[in-house]
């Protein structure tokens, strides 16, 4: 717990230490308290709060879609190798289109509304997602699959009380993986074609040279990628208590 605020701490006097030193324009490198300054000014006016709203209802939207796609497919293509072998090269050829890339497209299509937005950001999440709950399915232990035939217990059985549970701990490593990369998906959509998002906001920031901005609206994205993670984290312990 003392970790992070003192690496904060020691952060941000590296930071105006630099800044004071090179003597920076601030639409170069802005020291910490411009950049405090200009915060405080979004937050009163409610400008940060508008353009944070819509980023997070990208990154809820794409966060649900992604994971449930990718964790649907992913216990499907776990439980069926043929599945796997006809649908693994497609799936794994389209992660080799970066989401940047097909971004655009999706915005032709969908319009710069939320729904592009939130596509994007669910395919982002969806492969690593995907990738760990396959490995999380098929890392159960088969003695216990045979104990639970011998019981007699159905497919919904063995789904709920041991696939589950046992594949728990990577699911979760998938997740955590996913929340992060959420706000990142849903900047990337932002930055293609919005306008309202902190993605928005870090364009128009550019386009101005107003730097204080840019760095405010980067310390947003920080901070709702550290409570989504600290979130997850923290129903990890909740979910795994039992394995104590």
């Amino acid at each position: 717990m003392v970790a992070l605020p003192l690496g904060i701490i020691l952060l941000l006097g590296l930071w105006m230490a630099v800044a004071l030193v090179g003597n920076y324009p601030t639409f170069i490198l802005p020291d910490p308290i411009s950049v405090f300054n200009k915060l405080s000014e979004i937050v009163i006016n409610g400008l940060l709060w508008h353009h944070s709203q819509a980023t997070l209802v990208a990154i809820v939207g794409g966060l649900t879609l992604g994971l449930t796609t990718a964790t649907l497919l992913g216990y499907l293509l776990a439980k069926s190798p043929l599945l796997e072998r006809l649908a693994g090269p497609y799936i794994v050829a389209s992660q080799s289109i970066p989401a940047v890339a097909i971004a655009p497209l999706l915005v032709i299509w969908f319009g710069s509304g939320k729904l592009s937005k939130v596509l994007i950001c669910a395919l982002v999440v969806f492969f690593p997602v995907l990738v760990n709950t396959i490995v999380g399915i098929r890392s159960v232990d088969a003695g216990l699959k045979t104990l639970m035939r011998s019981l007699r217990a159905n497919r919904w059985q063995t789904f709920v009380m041991l696939e589950i549970p046992a594949a728990m701990p990577v699911l979760l490593g998938g997740l955590k993986i996913g929340v992060t990369l959420s706000v990142i998906g849903a900047v990337v959509g932002e930055f293609v074609g919005a306008d309202r998002g902190v993605g928005f906001l870090i364009n128009q920031a550019k386009g101005l040279f107003d730097t204080p901005l840019m760095f405010a609206a980067l310390i947003t994205l920080a901070s709702i990628s550290l409570c989504l993670y600290l979130f997850v984290t923290r129903l990890e312990h909740w979910l795994l208590a039992w394995r104590q």
